[in-house]
């Protein structure tokens, strides 16, 4: 069998899934098509059913198996959107359905998760413990395992998004998209190639992974999936330390160019995307805008960018917001040493205001940073316009005597 699969197996699968999901909205971003120079669209998929892609595979994943294999249930591991699928498409199917989850998933995937009827087992701190876990659930029980993303239905799901692409934009030319475990990406760019050939037609396929875990880079130079350490990264959606084999042999075949981006980079575009579309994205599912913001995507012609999932963590998206703003030097924390003597706070803040920014946080102490006993602190969070305005305040404050230091974010 072919590691591709044919775009008769996609359109197959498109329609098998016609009833579960939904054919998400494509808009225009005049914001990044303003950072591009050349028009950007985003394929909201955050607003799928379950809140991202993953339900496309995990739908066609369990409407292919056998009537003694849904009697047996089914099993996964997942840091909630895959868990959330999963559950979902088993409860459509009357499928008894058990979730391994690492004990610090977000609060609103694990609620739902459990809101969709499946059993969930909180258990290791990682995806990949949960699914050892899962795996060892469905030996010792007989139930199926469902891999988040190496198995070739997984990938077939997934590619009915590629399908729609093209069908929404017949004239793109780049697609840009997170790469987590590979299931994604391998049935995106080969479906979308399959169909823009059919046309007379090519389009770019671009991957993004965060640069905190970012695998596929040295499995593309190795030639083969292999492990890497990964380190915290915001977008815990694609935080995987080996991509899948089956995605694997797509991939290195199909996609064009991949590209990774911090998590300052991710909290950029989840701002913008707020801020100039009022689209929520999780960070894992913004990774294509922000690698266009990043400056890692070079396109003359149309192009696509995958907001591949929205189920972020309201507090978590509060904390990201606040990063994002200091990023962008938005959004800036001082600490300025005093002598302790009336007015000095309130010449400060005199001066703040008239460099046009906003104070909206405040401590005021004498105690600690080795102060002498006629010292005070005073630490400040501030609100500007950009990183020239930031400068402007603080130079602001330094020719009135002030010596302000910026505490990193």
């Amino acid at each position: 069998m072919s590691a591709v699969p044919s775009l008769t197996e996609f359109e197959h699968a498109a329609q098998s899934l016609a009833e579960v999901i939904m054919h998400t909205p494509t808009l225009p971003s005049r914001a990044l098509t303003d950072v591009l120079g050349s028009p950007v669209l985003l394929k909201m998929e955050n607003l799928q059913r379950t809140g991202s892609f993953k339900i496309r595979g995990a739908a066609y994943r369990l409407s292919r198996l056998s009537a003694e294999e849904r009697a047996r249930g089914v099993v996964a591991a997942s840091a909630g959107n895959h868990a959330q699928g999963v559950a979902l498409a088993a409860q459509a199917l009357g499928m008894s359905a058990t979730i391994f989850m690492p004990i610090g998933v977000p609060v609103p995937k694990l609620l739902a998760t459990r809101n969709y009827g499946a059993d969930v087992v909180l258990e290791g701190e990682t995806v990949a413990t949960s699914l050892r876990l899962a795996a060892e659930f469905a030996e010792r029980t007989g139930a199926v395992l469902i891999h988040p993303f190496d198995h070739r239905d997984i990938v077939i799901g997934q590619g009915t998004l590629g399908l729609e692409l093209l069908d929404d934009a017949p004239d793109v030319d780049t697609i840009v998209l997170g790469i987590g475990g590979g299931g994604l990406i391998a049935g995106v760019a080969a479906a979308a190639k399959l169909r823009a050939a059919e046309r007379g037609r090519t389009v770019r396929i671009v991957g993004v992974q965060a640069e905190n875990a970012a695998a596929m880079l040295p499995s593309l130079e190795a030639g083969r999936p292999v492990d890497i350490e990964t380190r915290p990264t915001i977008a815990d959606g694609i935080l995987v330390a080996r991509p899948g084999a089956i995605p694997f042999d797509i991939i290195k075949d199909l996609v064009d160019e991949v590209v990774t981006v911090s998590d300052d980079d991710l909290a950029r575009a989840i701002l913008i995307l707020l801020e100039q579309t009022r689209v929520v994205a999780e960070p894992a599912g913004a990774a294509g805008v922000a690698a266009i913001l990043a400056g890692k995507v070079h396109s003359s012609g149309t192009t696509m960018a995958v907001l591949s999932g929205g189920n972020i963590d309201p507090l978590l998206l509060q904390r990201v917001v606040s990063h994002g703003l200091a990023a962008s030097g938005r959004y800036l924390t001082i600490r300025i040493p005093l002598p302790d003597r009336p007015g000095q706070l309130a010449r400060v803040s005199e001066l703040i205001a008239e460099a046009g920014a906003n104070v909206i946080e405040a401590m005021h102490t004498r105690h600690g940073h080795g102060l002498q006993i006629s010292d005070v602190i005073l630490e400040l969070s501030v609100e500007t316009r950009g990183p020239e305005h930031s400068d402007f305040t603080l130079e602001t404050l330094r020719r009135e005597g002030f010596l302000p230091m910026v505490v990193p974010d």
